[in-house]
């Protein structure tokens, strides 16, 4: 039986979103119905509209979100209708050679849903992140789904399924920042917030917050920055390594995803230190590097790919610290929206009004 829905559609390449009638499968062998309360707007949501991933459209957005399990199908114990989960992009296989190595986290074979949700006249939709979560209900893989303690808001939990969980695993993940550790991190939005509240989580002795947007940086002080320079008036490399000493940070994280402050990030390291990009590139971008240059300042440049995370491991652990009172997902949270202002939660994202929006279903 297929179940009638609303989703947020993108049909065509920077074409308005719209809100449309769906069918929703019931749940074949490894698949679960998940009914979904939050779903976070996300940049890759906009990428998506704007054809920079690819042209399968029409996408059904949305990716960042916690619901519960409605239903499962055959074979699938490792949840069951009931449950609170938060939807990941990432379901292992458990057989590939990474995961057959112990790095799960890397697994090479990662699954969605084998059907289609569709329009009403049947045309089949591409799910964002094979997840496609601003509806009422979506179809996953089980291993999508990762149960988390219920008392969660479901607001802040669902962020960790993407934006919060990149770039707070770009700083323990990736980036392996250690106790006394200095940190660098260029771009302060949702991403480069959460690799801010990672570092802190870390042990970090000084986290020096970079951007050229003045909210950002009153935000990333809040987030635990222990000092920003506004890079639209301060060489950033100059300003962090008068804030170290004059050496450089140990771990420079780069999360905007250019050229220019990717090239910034690797001169603004100490020697042997470590680069992290978790930005998103398109695909035209390129980078020119001495190679001199890279191999004698030493050290490691890393890509951090959903924050090197593993679900089923990083998910239940951070809503614990959330629990706990040590990890404040809710300062990500900017506004709660409905599902018909995601278009305009596009536009206040491309100003820099919000960390996110979070659609409430």
């Amino acid at each position: 039986m297929a179940h009638e829905v609303r989703g947020v559609i993108a049909p065509g390449k920077n074409e308005p979103v719209r809100v449309e009638t769906i069918l929703v499968p019931d749940p074949g062998p490894g698949e679960a119905l998940v009914r979904v309360r939050t779903c976070g707007v996300c940049h890759t949501d906009l990428h998506y509209r704007q054809g920079g991933i690819n042209d399968e459209f029409p996408f059904l957005l949305g990716h960042e979100a916690a619901g519960v399990v409605e239903s499962v199908g055959e074979g699938v114990t490792d949840v069951e209708p009931g449950d609170f989960v938060v939807l990941n992009w990432r379901a292992v296989c458990g057989q590939c050679r990474a995961c057959l190595r112990g790095r799960p986290q890397y697994c090479f074979a990662t699954h969605n849903a084998k059907q289609p949700m569709t329009l009403t006249d049947g045309t089949p939709l591409s799910p964002a992140l094979g997840i496609g979560a601003f509806a009422e209900l979506t179809l996953v893989a089980s291993g999508q789904c990762t149960k988390v303690d219920p008392e969660a808001s479901p607001a802040a939990a669902g962020l960790l399924g993407c934006g919060v969980m990149a770039g707070i695993g770009a700083a323990l993940n990736t980036g392996q920042v250690g106790r006394g550790d200095s940190v660098a991190v260029i771009g302060c939005g949702g991403v480069g917030g959460a690799a801010i509240m990672g570092a802190r989580l870390a042990g970090a002795a000084k986290v020096i917050a970079v951007d050229i947007d003045d909210r950002k940086l009153s935000i990333a002080e809040g987030l635990g920055a222990t000092h920003t320079v506004r890079s639209g008036e301060n060489d950033p490399v100059a300003a962090i390594r008068e804030l170290t000493g004059g050496f450089g940070a140990d771990v420079v994280i780069e999360a905007v995803g250019r050229p220019e402050t990717y090239e910034q990030a690797f001169y603004a390291r100490d020697l042997a230190g470590t680069v992290v990009l978790v930005g998103v590139p398109t695909p035209e971008m390129r980078i020119d590097l001495p190679l001199l240059d890279v191999f004698g300042r030493g050290g490691a440049l890393k890509s951090s790919w959903y924050g090197d995370c593993l679900p089923s491991r990083d998910f239940p652990m951070l809503i614990d610290l959330y629990r706990q009172g040590r990890l404040d997902l809710d300062a990500f949270v900017t506004e709660t929206i409905a599902l018909d202002q995601v278009e305009q939660a596009f536009d206040r994202m491309h100003e820099g009004d919000v960390l996110r929006s979070v659609v409430v279903l």
